[in-house]
């Protein structure tokens, strides 16, 4: 393929710019309203009113309970782990075909990922990989999911929404039940994105959300807990806030906690972001629809949403035939104003994960050879 035109066309969706970026953050809304007035309530620390209005309005867009705001999307999932009974020396399920925060925030617990297959059409979590793997290396002994090969506990499940294109959650949920499993969604990419009418993150009991720089809304970094359990959402915002014991004055901790409160300034910055979340998620649909289209007059295929789903577009992307291909498509991109990037490398292929336990990654690895992230920000 002629990847000059390619890079001609992406270059005049965004005509503005000189260089096209994969995901800049954009702020056009009451961005900086908000943040000033934040700044002359003296409230910028992880008290104050757009702490509590964002925690509101983010658990009203995706339909749960609660939220609780926190400083990242990883310390969001550990503290999430720990909240769902993963302790020291357990082990935890979750894809290889995933960003390296996901397997950290189950290493933090001291727990070991257990790295299994995606669907090739979702890039998320298989639930049959889960399913063979479950029947094959475990048992149910005292109401926990044992794996024979280590005598550990399995004592959660982390799907990840890869790019915002839901998993096939409810089908490992009921696999995930069956074996007395709980599951920690990680929709830290899927904002936005719905797997049968039901917003993602909102499956399990416990989900969470990333507003790093380059999500679709983003307070700089920043990460959120959502849970229909008011119990857990408690307990949850008692741990990211050092433990301590609620007091007008007096600085008491019951259990060695977490300072992973969300500050003020930055959840003034994140509620005018969600204020924009609908002109930005049509944006990306409208972008989607017209490289959908390009790319298939070219024979090249460009990942588009599953039946009973409806993805966020968050990082688009396109299928090249062979790693060959892929390598000089970003080669030619990158090289020419427009910033392209592979796949991450596998978790289980990492120094550091190496010693998991994983099975044949057989799809994974195919995708990680051919699977390449377009520019998907928003154009205006």
């Amino acid at each position: 393929m002629n990847h000059i035109d390619l890079i001609q066309f992406i270059k005049k969706q965004y005509p503005k710019k000189d260089n096209v970026y994969l995901h800049e953050p954009v702020f056009n809304g009451n961005e900086k309203k908000y943040i000033n007035d934040a700044i002359d309530s003296t409230f910028v620390s992880s008290v104050g009113k757009y702490v509590d209005k964002f925690e509101l309005d983010f658990s009203k867009f995706v339909n749960t309970n609660k939220c609780i705001a926190v400083v990242n999307g990883t310390s969001a999932l550990q503290v999430a782990l720990k909240l769902s009974g993963v302790q020291s020396g357990d082990e935890v399920i979750t894809q290889s075909l995933t960003f390296v925060a996901t397997a950290n925030a189950i290493s933090y617990n001291n727990a070991t990922p257990i790295f299994l297959d995606v669907d090739y059409d979702t890039m998320g979590l298989s639930p049959n990989a889960v399913e063979n793997f479950l029947i094959a290396n475990c048992d149910i002994i005292e109401n926990k999911c044992v794996n024979k090969n280590t005598k550990k506990i399995i004592s959660a499940c982390v799907p990840m929404h890869t790019f915002g294109f839901p998993v096939r959650i409810k089908e490992l949920a009921a696999i995930c039940k069956k074996w007395n499993i709980p599951i920690v969604e990680d929709a830290a990419e899927s904002l936005g994105s719905y797997y049968n009418d039901q917003h993602t993150g909102t499956f399990g009991e416990l989900g969470v959300f990333s507003f790093n720089g380059n999500k679709i809304i983003t307070s700089g970094g920043g990460g959120a807990i959502v849970s229909n359990n008011n119990d857990l959402s408690i307990r949850a915002k008692h741990l990211t806030t050092t433990a301590k014991i609620p007091h007008p004055y007096e600085y008491a901790h019951d259990e060695i906690g977490f300072n992973y409160r969300m500050p003020n300034l930055n959840a003034a910055l994140l509620c005018a972001q969600l204020e924009m979340m609908e002109i930005y998620l049509n944006d990306k649909r409208d972008l989607a629809n017209i490289y959908s289209k390009y790319f298939e007059e070219k024979g090249i295929v460009f990942r588009k949403e599953l039946e009973n789903t409806r993805a966020n577009y968050w990082l688009m992307c396109v299928e090249m035939e062979s790693k060959k291909d892929r390598d000089l498509f970003l080669e030619d991109t990158n090289k020419n104003g427009v910033m392209t990037r592979p796949i991450w490398k596998l978790m289980s292929d990492l120094d550091i994960y190496k010693h998991c336990e994983k099975d044949s990654q057989e799809n994974s690895r195919k995708l990680v050879d051919r699977i390449v992230n377009i520019p998907s920000g928003f154009r205006n």
